[in-house]
């Protein structure tokens, strides 16, 4: 059974000769579980920047105070 989209009624698919492959169905699932990892990798990404902050500028650099030594 299928949705016949001129007229809204619902009607046997293979008798009205409208056959869907597998391989369009398999594609479709495929391409939605891609985008949901892509989702979840963007989020993790997102949620590892709000845990580790960058340091402020200045902070843990090699010199010491007072910047380079006179010599």
């Amino acid at each position: 059974a299928g949705l016949d989209v001129y007229t809204g009624k619902i009607i046997n698919m293979w008798k009205n000769n409208v056959i869907e492959p597998l391989r369009t169905k398999q594609q479709a699932v495929e391409s939605a579980a891609d985008a949901a990892i892509m989702i979840l990798k963007i989020d993790d990404v997102i949620a590892s920047r709000r845990e580790a902050p960058m340091p402020p500028p200045g902070a843990g650099g090699r010199m010491p105070p007072g910047g380079m030594p006179m010599y």
